[in-house]
């Protein structure tokens, strides 16, 4: 079930004695049985029509006086409360007319101090905690918005007049100016770009330049081993200037070798039966001077 809130009109914590006060349980569901009750110093969880004040529906009217000042809320035959309001009714000739309900964070909040008898544009000076804030020459004073430390106990005061009852201002919340979207707007098919951080770039070249240093030491050696190296194996390469392989499965007549070269025969057995010759011609070279 939704709780209901509780309104006063009009909307102020302290009354001057013999004024008209309407308060109201808002609730669209009359039927969850909602009773205004109040607690006092003389009596507790006293229902409007009680001996106090004249119920309408959800609605209770009535011309507070002394006795009158204390807590009153809204409560339904399944137990749950509406938010509570401290009423103060005074017999002093000055009263704070401040917001009876919490007040949103960022909302602008206007205080006034008034009298019974005389016109409500007197200099006042305003307090918040027993400390004063400052005078207004009009009995007006506005707090553009408010924040949670504006929260806290207020009071006013009239030359000559005397000084108010403290109030509770309370301020709850955050003010939302723009409704939340109804849908989630499709993502972007591109994102947006980024940049690389300074230091990411330090990483890179660092990381860079060690590969490069490792590679010339691993260069350097294998090129200083071919150039040494490569002498030595022109000194005494053997190469074949000749060769000529035979395979038949019949005996034929030995190659002759020539007489101006080194000659080598090569036997193979492929098969059993099968030989073969072979004939290679194999020459020298002399190291160049």
């Amino acid at each position: 079930m939704e709780l209901t809130r509780l309104t006063v009109s009009p909307s102020s914590s302290q009354f001057f004695k013999g004024a008209f006060v309407s308060l109201s349980c808002e609730e669209d569901d009359s039927s969850a049985g909602w009773t205004l009750r109040r607690n006092t110093s003389r009596r507790q969880r006293t229902q409007c029509g009680d001996g106090w004040g004249n119920p309408a529906g959800l609605t209770c009217n009535i011309t507070v006086f002394s006795q009158d000042s204390g807590v009153y809320w809204c409560e339904s035959r399944e137990g749950p409360i509406s938010n509570m309001v401290n009423l103060t009714v005074t017999g002093g000739s000055v009263i704070l007319q401040s917001p009876v309900l919490p007040v949103m964070e960022g909302d602008d909040v206007t205080l006034l101090c008034k009298t019974e008898t005389t016109p409500s544009n007197l200099p006042a000076a305003f307090y918040k905690d027993g400390s004063l804030i400052r005078k207004q020459p009009t009995g007006h004073m506005t707090i553009q918005h408010v924040s949670r430390s504006d929260e806290g106990l207020y009071k006013c005061d009239i030359s000559g007049h005397g000084e108010s009852p403290s109030s509770w201002i309370t301020v709850t919340g955050e003010h939302t100016t723009t409704p939340p979207p109804t849908s989630t707007p499709p993502p972007t098919s591109t994102p947006p770009p980024t940049s690389t951080s300074p230091a990411v770039l330090s990483v890179l070249s660092c990381v860079g330049s060690v590969c490069v240093v490792v590679l010339l030491v691993l260069l350097v050696p294998l090129v200083r081993r071919c150039v040494h190296r490569k002498p030595e194996e022109e000194d005494g390469e053997d190469e074949i200037i000749h060769s000529t392989i035979k395979i038949s499965n019949h005996p034929q007549q030995p190659i002759k070798p020539r007489r101006d070269i080194y000659s080598a025969v090569v036997y193979s057995a492929v098969r059993t039966e099968d030989v073969g010759y072979g004939q290679t011609t194999i020459r020298t070279r002399r190291p160049r001077l």
